[in-house]
């Protein structure tokens, strides 16, 4: 999750339209309206430019990403737990992120941190294919089914360390992390395709987003911000 803050929260503006999940029929468009006015104040208000972005953003359905009781918050601007210590970040970071990437319709991503598959299920939006590593056994089995169920066909789950990466089907155009280790795994770097690009938050207590380019064989680096992500466990701990 980012450490910035941005516009007020939305549970009072929610609650105005009904209490969510208590309303049925009126769920889905409460929860639409919600997703349209978290594009408007916490993404179009700040630098997310990117038009499929945002549109995807506008689509995925954050609130079915977290915990029942949960979903009436799940469109503020915070991160929230999925369960084994671990979180969602907030919708800001996930499209951060995601923009930051510059990715094209034809890439292969690789995202190292399922967690309950959200962020899988947006870039699924805007690329060919995602693989995606999930360390915590529950949380994998439990956002394949829901993808799954949702119809991203072109997102493969796998249970495992992320931090060697997915040797079989790399090299990838774009790599994501959402877990910070505090450094940069050398195999993820080495799955780089030419141009591609890996974003990941580096670091302890403060941590920093980076974006890795590989351009005529050499790695460019770039800070962008600081951030707070739950740690990176596996190999990278060790």
């Amino acid at each position: 999750m980012s450490i910035r803050r941005g516009p007020p929260l939305l549970a009072a503006w929610l609650v105005t339209l009904c209490v969510l999940p208590a309303c049925s029929q009126g769920d889905d468009d409460a929860f639409a309206a919600a997703r349209r006015l978290m594009v408007r104040t916490q993404l179009e208000a700040r630098d997310i430019a990117d038009t499929l972005v945002l549109q995807t953003m506008a689509e995925v359905p954050r609130h079915e990403f977290v915990p029942t009781d949960l979903k009436e918050v799940a469109y503020q601007d915070r991160p929230l737990p999925i369960g084994e210590g671990q979180t969602i970040s907030q919708p800001y970071i996930v499209a951060y992120m995601t923009q930051a990437l510059n990715l094209q319709a034809g890439d292969k991503v690789l995202e190292i941190g399922t967690g309950s598959g959200y962020q899988a299920a947006v870039l699924a939006r805007l690329v060919e294919h995602v693989y995606t590593i999930e360390i915590i056994p529950s949380l994998g089995d439990s956002a394949r089914q829901l993808l799954q169920r949702q119809g991203h066909d072109n997102v493969t789950v796998r249970i495992g360390d992320g931090y060697v990466g997915w040797p079989s089907e790399a090299p990838f155009d774009a790599i994501m992390v959402t877990a910070a280790p505090d450094h940069v795994p050398p195999a993820l770097v080495e799955q780089l395709a030419e141009g591609g690009r890996l974003v990941l938050p580096v670091g302890d207590h403060y941590q920093q987003l980076l974006l890795l380019t590989r351009r005529d064989g050499e790695i460019h680096t770039e800070s962008l911000l600081p951030v707070r992500f739950v740690p990176m466990t596996g190999q990278a701990q060790q």
